[in-house]
């Protein structure tokens, strides 16, 4: 059965490979479940609300990606889409989150008919396969530079912008021990190497005390207070009109540059440098950030491929 879905062999995979790669992957985009209700409740959000709207909003995703598009890319609210929903929108701006939530649904259905009717397909087809691959790398460096910002080992600067932190800190030594466990592990070939770097640093961070659990299994909180409360009339405010379109922008090229560079590494682009069936991918991204903003959550958009 799973062959016949996921073409597991022309894919030159196993399922034992992807059951790893995928508890890696959920492991590596695992913080947006504590980050996005931290980010949204900035802007008067009920943070116990957001945290389960992050959490079905990214099954949702996947579940489509995985069973309709049938690609190996995550999907969960975004990191920037977020903060800009709370500190932009509802914070300068001024408009309420429900008004906001309205400028999120909008904006997925309007990505949704660019990919409905490939308007986004033709955007990415176009792009030259120089310039593709150099999204890849540019989104690699982006990523990085945001791990060492959560980590503590780059800090802010008035100066130079940015400068060394407290490398004695525990999670800049943590983040430096994962680094050095995963590269080893990948060098030697280890299967699951960033899933069991991962694991290492937070089993050890738990052991000496850094780390404290509170508890393993509990009932979610409630989704009332964000359910179904997105202000679509206030979000068609012409004033409006800008924050939808940012929305719409910013998503569009943050899925498509995620897409080219999985679909690069993962060896899913056909001989012409294209990704087959992307349509599919682009409407299983919308289709999440409308069910998304009905939920009680900012823009959702494609994360990662399946890491190895």
């Amino acid at each position: 059965m799973l062959e016949r879905l996921f073409k597991l062999q022309e894919h030159n995979t196993t399922v034992k490979t992807e059951v790893i790669a995928g508890l890696t992957t959920f492991l590596t985009m695992a913080y947006i479940i504590f980050d996005n209700p931290s980010l949204l409740a900035a802007a008067g959000m009920d943070s116990g609300a957001v945290f389960v709207a992050t959490c079905l909003a990214a099954a949702i995703g996947c579940f489509i990606m995985g069973f309709y598009a049938n690609y190996p890319v995550a999907i969960a609210p975004g990191m920037g889409l977020n903060a800009f929903f709370s500190f932009t929108v509802v914070g300068q701006m001024g408009y309420s989150w429900q008004v906001a939530l309205g400028a999120v649904f909008f904006s997925g259905i309007c990505f949704f008919l660019l990919s409905a009717f490939r308007i986004r397909e033709w955007i990415i087809n176009s792009i030259p396969l120089s310039l593709r691959g150099g999204i890849g790398a540019g989104i690699g460096f982006f990523l990085g530079f945001q791990s060492l910002q959560n980590a503590g080992i780059v800090v802010d600067n008035p100066a130079t912008l940015v400068s060394m932190g407290d490398m004695t800190s525990w999670n800049a030594i943590m983040a430096c021990v994962g680094f050095v466990v995963i590269a080893a592990l990948y060098f030697r070939g280890v299967t699951g190497s960033v899933m069991i770097g991962i694991l290492s640093v937070t089993l050890l961070s738990i052991a000496t005390g850094h780390v404290e659990l509170n508890g393993i299994f509990s009932m979610p909180p409630s989704l009332a207070p964000t359910f179904m409360q997105l202000d679509l009339a206030g979000a068609l405010d012409i004033g409006l009109v800008s924050i939808v379109f940012s929305f719409l922008f910013v998503d569009m090229f943050d899925t498509s540059g995620t897409l080219i560079a999985v679909a690069q590494k993962g060896n899913l682009l056909d001989k012409d440098g294209n990704m087959p069936c992307i349509n599919r991918a682009l409407m299983a991204d919308s289709t999440a950030t409308v069910a998304g903003s009905m939920l009680g959550t900012s823009t959702t958009t494609s994360y990662t491929n399946r890491i190895y």
